[in-house]
Order: structure tokens, then C-alpha cells, then sequence
């Protein structure tokens, strides 16, 4: 199987070199590539994977320059790492919150599943390192999500995901309307109207290893207005 990692990033210099190296020393039986989608970051995220690629050609970054925004990178990610040729796409954050570790978890549950959800809320998953106002908000808004989507997904708000290539082939990436990190649920609602197959597995968050978190009140205001603004679809057949 062709596997891509999609990283969106901005300013993740102090962990991007250590993750991409984390993610190729798995051993998971694929061919493994990993594409990074960076916002054109001041701190210099690109020129170290550029660097990288030029020593491993498994190793790709895409800079954006226009449009910058969780949301479109996302969508841009997608879009460049389809061109790719893969048969799965893995998604995930670039400060090690999303460890490599569980990546060959998400493979193999590919197999089953359309889409794979890396959770902190199945049996064995869990929600590390925070306090308990964030595991608070966290909460409620899983809950409102879960309840307006009828969502039988519990970590609704993870973006560390395993899609296979025609789920994303299938969902309209240029009709998508977040612009910041929204695109998270907005992709998992356009997938769950479609009736794609869910399936999650657990996984450990941790808070970002260095750097400052990029989750903010706005973020999450960002997100329950989005949500505000779909339809709803009918529920996955798993999850």
C-alpha cells in the first residue's frame, strides 16, 4: 500500500525534523511518504523539510503563500497528496501531539474502515497533559457535535485521521467553507453524508512537545459556527 502523511504546519521548526524522521523509521509494510503543507512559516518549518528531501525522496513540502489558514492548507494537502497516487492519506498535527507511534494502528484498521479516527475516547485512548478547563471544553463540545450530527464517532474533534483515497477523491474539497480549524469536522461531516465506513482506535494526545498551542477560544468559536452552518448527514455505519 502507498501511504502519505499530510502535515499541515506554521512555525513547527522545533519539532518538524524530529517528527518527519519518527514517522520513516516505522515499520509498518508501506510505502511510506510524508508531504508537509506549510503556511509559507517565518520560523523556517519549510527550508528544514526542504533540506530533508533532499536527502530522502520520500521526504516532500509544499509552501502556500496565499490563502493561508488551517482550512486551506488542509484542503491543499489533500489535494497535492491525492496527486501523489496513494491508496491511504494520514492526517495529523506537526508538534507530536499526534504521535507516530499510532500510525500503524490507523493502517491496519484501513482495512476495514473508510475513514480512521485516531481517538482519545475508545478504550485505551487518552487525553494527556491538559487542564481541566481545556478537558472541559473539550468535552462540550464533542458532545454538542456528536448530538447535532448524530455522530456515532466519539473523538469527533481529531485530526488525526486515515482516510482512504476515494473517500477524499468523493467529498467536494473546492465547496468546503472553513477557512481556520473547522476543516477537521467539516471534512468528517462531508465523509459521514456520504456514508463512508468509520472506525476509530485509541490513541494518547499529548500536549505539543515545543512552541505554543495554536487552540484558542477563537478557534473553537470558529468551530461551533461552522457546525452551526452544515447539514446534517446520516450516521456511519461504525465507530
Amino acid at each position: 500500500m502507498k501511504v502519505i502523511v499530510m502535515i499541515p504546519t506554521y512555525n513547527e521548526a522545533e519539532n518538524i525534523a524530529d517528527l518527519v524522521g519518527s514517522i520513516l523509521e516505522l515499520r509498518t509494510g508501506d510505502s511510506l511518504s510524508v508531504l508537509v503543507v506549510d503556511d509559507d512559516s517565518p520560523d523556517g518549518t519549510a527550508r528544514i523539510v526542504e533540506s530533508l528531501g533532499r536527502s530522502d525522496p520520500r521526504v516532500r513540502v509544499l509552501v502556500r503563500k496565499k490563502r493561508r489558514g488551517r482550512g486551506a492548507a488542509g484542503i491543499d494537502g489533500f489535494k497535492a497528496a491525492l496527486a501523489m497516487g496513494p491508496d491511504l492519506i494520514v492526517e495529523m498535527d506537526g508538534d507530536f501531539s499526534h504521535q507516530p507511534r499510532f500510525i500503524p494502528g490507523l493502517l491496519e484498521a484501513a482495512a476495514r474502515f473508510d475513514v480512521v479516527i485516531g481517538s482519545r475516547f475508545v478504550k485505551g485512548g487518552r487525553d494527556s497533559d491538559r487542564n481541566i478547563v481545556r478537558r472541559a471544553i473539550t468535552f462540550l463540545v464533542r458532545a454538542f457535535l456528536r448530538r447535532r450530527f448524530r455522530f456515532s464517532v466519539r473523538d469527533v474533534s481529531s485530526g488525526f485521521r486515515c482516510f482512504r483515497r476515494e473517500v477524499l477523491e468523493k467529498i467536494d474539497l473546492d465547496d468546503m467553507i472553513s477557512v481556520g480549524p473547522s476543516i477537521v469536522l467539516e471534512v468528517l461531516v462531508r465523509a459521514h453524508s456520504l456514508g463512508f465506513r468509520f472506525g476509530e482506535v485509541p490513541i494518547e494526545f499529548l500536549d505539543r512537545r515545543k512552541g505554543r498551542t495554536k487552540l484558542t477560544f477563537v478557534t473553537l468559536l470558529e468551530t461551533l459556527v461552522v457546525a452551526l452552518k452544515l447539514k446534517r448527514g446520516r450516521a456511519p455505519e461504525a465507530g
